[in-house]
């Protein structure tokens, strides 16, 4: 894997677990994979400025629209994976945030589905945190997503299974193995699900082509306010 300037590159990737946690990927200067893991929100950005990494590409929607509006990012996730475009959840609506219960908000977004919704406490986790950073924290820490990056790896050698399935976690298994100097260690979190790891293992590597300059950036919009929407493969 190149390095920006010469230099060597240290990067974290981290996808959502039950319970709030995060399984974390972190692909160090050597462009060796380990697995760490965090309790929530405010410990993955701790983790991120313990190692000083150059970059943070996290499964979460970031930027939000507000009701009414899409987000564009979205439409061309879903129109990349074509056949698989639900795996590509619409961003709810900043107004959602404020909601408790999934009754309270369906009336404000009525196309919200209930699985989507499950998904709000992380967002407004990350919403929070990252509001209170200043406007810089955005050229490190960006929304990724992982079906998309995998299917980028993909394009032109095969189609993916479900990631569920036997056959799509090897794929993605070779996929990412294609990339590192190293197979992928065993220790994963125990916490963690093997299709949560390897979709981490996919935002490290997206993470490593934003701190190169090199990644692909679908959207790239600002909500109204002033973060950016945007999903980088």
């Amino acid at each position: 894997m190149a390095n920006l300037d010469d230099r060597a590159l240290l990067v974290l990737g981290a996808d959502g677990c039950k319970g709030g946690a995060w399984v974390v990927a972190v692909i160090d200067g050597e462009g060796e994979l380990s697995w760490h893991a965090a309790a929530d929100t405010t410990a993955l950005l701790e983790l991120a400025d313990e190692y000083e990494a150059d970059a943070v590409a996290l499964d979460v929607p970031i930027g939000l629209a507000p009701l009414g509006a899409t987000r564009s990012c979205d439409v061309l996730a879903r129109q990349r994976l074509g056949a698989r475009r639900s795996s590509v959840f619409a961003a709810p609506p900043r107004e959602v945030l404020s909601c408790s219960t999934y009754a309270e908000a369906r009336p404000l977004a009525p196309s919200l589905s209930a699985q989507a919704f499950g998904l709000v406490p992380r967002i407004r986790e990350v919403d929070e945190l990252l509001r209170a950073q200043p406007a810089e924290v955005h050229r490190r820490v960006v929304e990724s997503h992982p079906e998309v990056a995998f299917a980028s790896m993909a394009a032109g050698q095969f189609d993916l299974a479900t990631k569920k399935s036997a056959a799509g976690a090897l794929q993605r298994i070779a996929l990412l193995e294609e990339l590192l100097p190293e197979p992928l260690p065993h220790d994963v979190p125990p916490f963690a699900l093997l299709d949560d790891a390897l979709d981490a293992a996919a935002c490290a590597m997206v993470a490593h082509r934003w701190a190169r300059g090199e990644a692909e950036v679908l959207g790239n919009q600002t909500d109204p306010l002033g973060l950016p929407m945007r999903i980088v493969i």
